[in-house]
Parts: C-alpha cells; structure tokens; sequence
C-alpha cells in the first residue's frame, strides 16, 4: 500500500491502472476504521484490481455545534488495518489540500436530503454531497463503496452520481453490526458502558418492529408506535425520529408494501447514532434486512 496526500499522486495512480484496463475500486471515509469500513475495503478488494480508500473528516459536513474537533482519529491504527486488507492507495488528503480556497460550488440534492437526519443536520448532506462529488472526480470511472448503515446517505449519492452523470456505480454494502447488535459506527468510541448498554435499545426496537411486519403488520403508524415505544422505555436513549419511509425516495409512508426503510437516530450520551433496516414486502412474503453480525471486532 502507499499513502497519497495530493490530488495529483491520486490522479496518477488511478489514471495508471485504467490505462492498462484495470477496474478501480472507491471507498470513501473519515476514518478510524471498524469492521463496516474493512467490510468496504474487502468487497472493493473482490471486485477490483486498484482498491483507493480515501481518509478525511470532511468540515463542510459538520455544523458548527457538532464534533468536528473531537471526531475520533487514529491515522496509524487506520493505515495498518488499510494494508492489511490489501488496499492499494491509501488518500489522507489535507483539508487545504481538499479545500484549497473558500468553496463557493456545493451540490445539493433536493427532496431527499430534507427528511430523517436532515431536519437536525441540515447542512449535513450538502457536505457529504460536495465532497463526494469531489472525491468521484479526483478518482475517476470506478465503482465507490458505500454502507446501508448510512442509508439516506448512500440514497442520496446514488441520486447525485446518477442526475450528474457521474462515470461512477456506487454500491450500497450490507450494515454490519457489533455481536449485541449494535450498528458499527465510529462515534460508538464516545459511549461509556452503560450508554453502550442503553444503545443497544435502537437494534432491539427494530427485530421487534421487523417482527410485526412479518406477523401481517403494514400500517406505519403502529410500526413508528412500537419503535418510539420501546426506545423510549431507555432514559438513556434520546431519540430524534423513528420513520417508516419509501426505500427509494425517502418519503413518509403510510402503508407498509414495496421495498421500505425503517430508519432511527437517537442521541446517547456524547454520540448521536442511527439505524436502520429495509424491509421488502410482497403479496405473499417479507424480506427483513437487519445486516450482518461481525466475527469478531475489528475484523
């Protein structure tokens, strides 16, 4: 593996290996690296011969109360997990590097980015977007990597590459999940062990709701009821929503049919965490996708 920090030696590397016909595969993220990221890494490593993992806490997404200076950050730790999941390029870009003037050019993808996480973080997505869009034409043609955990995230990029032509297949992966359930996520580094145990409550609440749906349930009002019901029996759980929404363009809605997105966020303690599962619901059977179980942690 090498580590690049310029726009430029990324450019060279992946305009290389297209040069000889080798696919590239993309994994953007911020960092300190868990099982959901390497999963990333190891289903890019599968499908392509040059695997880029870019590194950066991106600023634009991070309102100016949230933890944009105590974001956890371990470069070393990150390097030596990259490597030893056969990455190839490493990107650890600088925010200067990324930013070189005042942005006056974000991308915005309407409709999508209004609901769920984007009625607290509303300048959230426009980051998230911007950024993107940056990094998918530093890299170029190649297929980008993203996790179902962040799944109004991976809806609204796949919207973004698709209504800007973007020469890029961005590939939703499977949410991957610690042994008690709770969904991998950097910002887990901030809970204490009794919020660690109380956040276990998003998980729970969404096997139970899965549950109703597979016993007949399809009004989603009564699922929304048996989220915030249960979640709420944790003081310690603060929760921002709890939505039943279409898989596809986010909207409310009010039956349950189709491919669906049950989706929570809540506040625990330092963190704030999300959640979700998708449900696919025909005449005669119901898909549940809750994730994976990692092995083991860090694997």
């Amino acid at each position: 593996m090498i580590t690049v920090s310029t726009v430029r030696e990324l450019r060279a590397q992946c305009d290389a290996a297209r040069a000889v016909g080798n696919r590239v595969g993309f994994v953007p993220t911020m960092g300190y690296f868990h099982a959901g990221h390497r999963s990333l890494m190891r289903k890019a490593r599968h499908e392509s011969n040059l695997v880029v993992v870019s590194l950066f806490v991106n600023p634009l997404q991070f309102a100016p109360t949230e933890d944009l200076a105590a974001y956890p950050r371990d470069l070393t730790g990150d390097a030596a997990a990259a490597a030893a999941e056969g990455v190839d390029v490493l990107f650890t870009p600088t925010v200067d590097e990324m930013y070189p003037q005042p942005i006056r050019t974000t991308v915005h993808v309407e409709g999508l980015t209004e609901g769920l996480c984007g009625n607290t973080r509303p300048t959230h997505f426009d980051g998230v977007t911007t950024v993107v869009a940056k990094l998918f034409s530093m890299v170029g043609p190649c297929r980008a990597y993203f996790g179902r955990k962040d799944a109004q995230q991976l809806a609204v990029v796949k919207r973004m590459a698709a209504d800007l032509n973007l020469p890029v297949e961005v590939v939703g992966c499977a949410l991957v999940r610690e042994p008690d359930g709770l969904a991998m996520s950097s910002r887990n580094a901030y809970l204490d062990a009794d919020d660690r145990r109380a956040a276990t409550v998003l998980s729970r609440a969404l096997h139970e709701a899965a549950a109703e749906v597979v016993n007949g349930a399809r009004d989603a009002d009564a699922v929304r009821r048996v989220l915030t019901g249960l979640i709420g029996t944790e003081p310690r759980v603060q929760l921002d929503y709890a939505e039943v929404v279409d898989a596809l363009d986010l909207a409310p809605v009010d039956r349950i049919d189709g491919d669906v997105l049950v989706a929570v966020a809540a506040n625990v303690g330092r963190a704030r965490l999300i959640d979700n599962m998708g449900l696919s619901v025909g005449s005669t059977s119901v898909d549940v996708d809750l994730g994976v179980v990692a092995q083991e942690s860090g694997s």
